[in-house]
């Protein structure tokens, strides 16, 4: 006499299922943060050397009219081989973001070119520096950055006479998505893909 089959209950499979699921996710998860950090590293550390280049050649913080043609031609050339990336508005922000942060060890993985970009534009030393550490004590994102640059979180601290090593808790962080880390249009552009081209399937 034959035996039956037997199917396992459906809550079984479902749980099976749901276990499966979850753990395939966390290995994606996983790696995608890893190549998320090790391009953004990269990335910030070329610019960085790109900024540091600049500076040099064009003979210090000082610039001149000669300095400007420069970066000028420079841009050409980077633009025609290596895409819109490099105008001369980028190879600028290249250049403050080395006289900003000229010791490259300072420099933290955590934070983005976005990131770095974002705190360029704090002309104050001693506010950038507060934002800088914040945004990586406190995880910040690049809106959350911005958002309090553009409030004065800093200015409004010191007026108010708010202890600066707490304050950051003050702040209501807002949720980074994986997906928009990975499809983050300055990591595409500096890996050489076009943000307008690719295809999500073909990511």
């Amino acid at each position: 006499m034959a035996k039956r089959k037997t199917t396992a209950p459906v809550e079984i499979v479902e749980s099976v299922e749901k276990e499966l699921y979850e753990n395939v996710r966390a290995y994606i998860s996983a790696a995608r943060a890893k190549v998320y950090a090790v391009a953004n590293a990269e990335m910030v550390k070329a610019y960085w050397n790109v900024g540091r280049e600049i500076v040099e050649k064009q003979g210090g913080n000082e610039r001149s009219a000669y300095g400007d043609a420069l970066v000028d031609r420079l841009a050409a050339k980077l633009t025609a081989e290596f895409g819109p990336g490099y105008t001369r508005v980028n190879l600028f922000y290249m250049r403050r973001f080395y006289l900003a942060f000229p010791n490259v060890h300072t420099l933290c993985k955590q934070l983005s070119w976005s990131h770095y970009r974002t705190l360029i534009t704090v002309e104050n030393e001693k506010a950038r520096q507060y934002y800088f550490e914040e945004a990586i004590k406190s995880k910040w994102s690049v809106r959350d950055l911005q958002r309090q640059i553009e409030t004065q979180f800093y200015q409004r601290l010191i007026a108010n006479h708010v202890d600066l090593s707490s304050a950051g808790k003050l702040v209501k962080r807002g949720k980074v998505e994986a997906r928009d880390i990975v499809r983050s249009p300055a990591i595409l552009e500096f890996a050489g893909i076009s943000p307008a081209e690719y295809k999500e399937k073909d990511l």
